[in-house]
């Protein structure tokens, strides 16, 4: 299938779906069905979606009486051991309300960069893809080191959706569209059209925000986009609470447009990689 436009997201083969912590978790775990509502709808259509979910570290919090973040790695980890059952529990739960079925994977970025773990994670993606189950992808965050700093997980879903030969990206984010500047400045516009290339020198997306449960922000989402957009993925970028209108390709959000030149992505090519974000 050729790259797909925004409204041609509902008719896509495969779509990758991306979710933050701060989504996901504390006050907004409510959100999980509101997600898995979408994604079901979308899969009744025929779609086969991919979810990415960041919220391992950010859910086992409260169970483990942190107010915040753990900084040290070891604590990290641990925490991401915790989070992750009662995340995929949180979502199989919801998913049973559909009859579907979720698949656990998860991986460093390490595993996308090199031969041997790329080809096993491509086929276990493809053959649960195959078996109708919903994979929901996670960093590994109780093995990774430095990895478990990268853009809250939009450089992974950016790798997952060259991975699996993705149609389209959507990267759930905080607030509707990316702004040309912080959306609190005054001037500050909404993006809606980024085409393939374009010039995004003059906009000021920031640095990295790191949050009391996760990191990420307006920087990583455009570096992922472009990665994606680059080997022939369109991308969303909107609000998690207009996943719905986004999977039915409603005008909303901020579309970066793909390189027709390159087609939907090859399954079998190895898998691109962008900057990690500074820390």
């Amino acid at each position: 299938m050729s790259a797909v436009s925004r409204a041609g997201i509902p008719g896509a083969d495969r779509v990758v779906v991306k979710v933050g912590s701060s989504s996901i978790s504390g006050d907004n775990a409510h959100r999980i069905d509101t997600i898995v509502e979408a994604l079901a709808a979308a899969h009744a259509r025929g779609t086969e979606i991919v979810l990415v979910s960041s919220g391992a570290i950010a859910t086992a919090l409260p169970f483990l009486d942190l107010a915040g973040r753990p900084s040290d790695l070891a604590t990290q980890q641990a925490a991401a051991a915790v989070g992750q059952n009662v995340l995929m529990w949180r979502y199989q739960t919801s998913l049973d309300r559909f009859g579907l079925l979720a698949g656990q994977v998860l991986l460093t970025a390490g595993d996308l960069e090199h031969a041997t773990p790329r080809s096993n994670a491509r086929r276990a993606m493809e053959r649960l893809l195959g078996l109708r189950i919903l994979p929901i992808v996670n960093e590994n965050d109780t093995v990774a080191t430095h990895e478990i700093r990268f853009g809250d997980n939009d450089r992974l879903a950016a790798l997952v959706a060259q991975l699996v030969g993705a149609d389209a990206l959507i990267l759930l984010s905080d607030i509707e569209s990316l702004y040309t500047a912080p959306p609190t400045e005054p001037g500050s516009l909404p993006i809606h059209d980024v085409p393939f290339a374009g010039d995004l020198s003059g906009f000021q997306f920031g640095s990295v925000v790191v949050n009391s449960v996760g990191t990420g922000g307006a920087a990583t989402k455009v570096s992922a986009a472009r990665l994606a957009a680059a080997s022939g993925v369109g991308v969303l970028v909107t609000s998690a609470d207009l996943v719905g209108e986004a999977l039915r390709g409603e005008d909303i959000g901020t579309w970066f447009e793909p390189d027709v030149t390159a087609g939907r992505p090859a399954s079998t090519g190895p898998v691109g990689t962008i900057p990690t974000t500074p820390r």
